[in-house]
């Protein structure tokens, strides 16, 4: 019965999901003598090890929402990094061909298309709910559809990981200088903008985090926060934890190929996307869940972590790194000056009520 509501809510806002048509046999008619038809069968690689935890798992949740949407007859093959040896090859999968359908986030990919770094977070930028409300409601998911057509991929949203921390540092930053030389792990535009104040930024796979930093091979990284950072053991080579200003709503992504979905009937490339932002939105969630439980378990568990904020001489730099970037960015090309201005105008618009809302009630109901 909870199953049957559940589809009869689904059809009401999908109404395209195969859950709600009729069963098609292999011949084309209702009769319940025909031969049902064959499952589509399609790949799918993400950039994490299997069973990485939040990020992996979304993953097979996608996987089983779409079969049990389509009532099993689209299935989806996952490979995790352990199968096809490449974190950050998803784009150039997708985009061949060798996969139908990815997960990743877009700004591991500014090196095949600098536009692809607006489209995860921006420094300085959009929480998760702002971004959400710019790429549904604001033209975002467009531009972004915009940039990843000329690679013959197609995208959807994937999962936001909330405010992200600003990273385990191994000695504290006091000043300016103390970034001078620093061999971070700092991926997208926020490497750029920590270059700018002579951080040494480099963006290695997940499962060579801890055993860099432990060895010095790193100064310092950021991951993403207690969600994931805790299990990561970061805490045990590198105490001092700072609070985050360089991702404030990292949005993943899945990545389809053009032409495997120009393959698939309507109601199936229907399930396909709606079932990518289903699944985004419970990644969203399950992330601000851990956070807040890990969050605890620091306080209580872990004294030895010293949560830190950026001096502000050291905000005020990156302020001045950040904004001369995005200058440059603007004029680097046209199209990359109109993402630029849509994200500064729906954040103006949209910080205005985040101030009077949810910043202004924080403020209210503090003791």
């Amino acid at each position: 019965m909870r199953s049957l509501l559940a589809r009869l809510s689904l059809c009401a806002l999908f109404p395209l999901l195969i859950a709600c048509q009729p069963v098609e046999t292999s011949t084309g008619n209702s009769s319940n003598t025909a031969e049902p038809a064959k499952p589509i069968v399609l790949k799918l690689a993400h950039g994490w090890p299997k069973g990485f935890p939040v990020f992996g798992e979304s993953v097979e949740d996608y996987a089983a929402l779409v079969e049990e949407l389509s009532g099993g007859r689209i299935l989806l093959k996952v490979d995790s990094t352990n199968k096809h040896k490449s974190a950050f090859g998803i784009f150039d999968f997708v985009k061949s061909g060798q996969y139908d359908i990815g997960q990743t986030a877009s700004y591991y990919y500014g090196g095949k298309d600098p536009d692809a770094l607006f489209f995860s977070s921006m420094p300085l930028g959009m929480t998760t709910q702002e971004q959400y409300a710019w790429f549904y409601h604001g033209g975002g998911l467009d531009l972004a559809n915009q940039v990843y057509a000329k690679h013959n991929i197609e995208v959807e949203l994937g999962g936001n990981t909330g405010m992200q921390m600003g990273g385990w540092f191994r000695k504290e930053i006091k000043s300016v200088d103390d970034l001078k030389g620093l061999r971070m792990r700092i991926p997208g535009f926020a490497g750029k903008v920590v270059a700018g104040v002579g951080v040494v930024p480099t963006n290695i796979p997940a499962g060579e985090l801890f055993q860099a930093l432990e060895r010095g091979t790193l100064d310092a990284l950021e991951w993403v926060g207690p969600a994931l950072d805790l299990r990561m053991g970061f805490h045990k080579v590198a105490p001092y934890y700072y609070v985050g200003w360089h991702e404030p709503g990292t949005e993943l992504m899945y990545f389809f190929n053009k032409d495997s979905m120009a393959k698939l009937p309507e109601w199936a490339v229907s399930i396909l996307k709606n079932a990518a932002r289903l699944t985004a939105y419970r990644m969203t969630t399950h992330t601000f869940a851990e956070n807040s439980e890990n969050w605890s378990t620091i306080a209580e568990q872990f004294p030895n972590v010293q949560v830190k904020e950026f001096p502000s001489e050291v905000m005020q730099a990156l302020r001045e790194s950040n904004q001369a970037l995005l200058q440059a960015e603007s004029e680097r090309s046209e199209f990359a000056k109109s993402v630029l201005d849509s994200r500064a105008a729906y954040l103006k618009k949209a910080r205005a009520w985040t101030r009077i809302g949810t910043q202004a009630y924080l403020e209210t109901v503090a003791e």
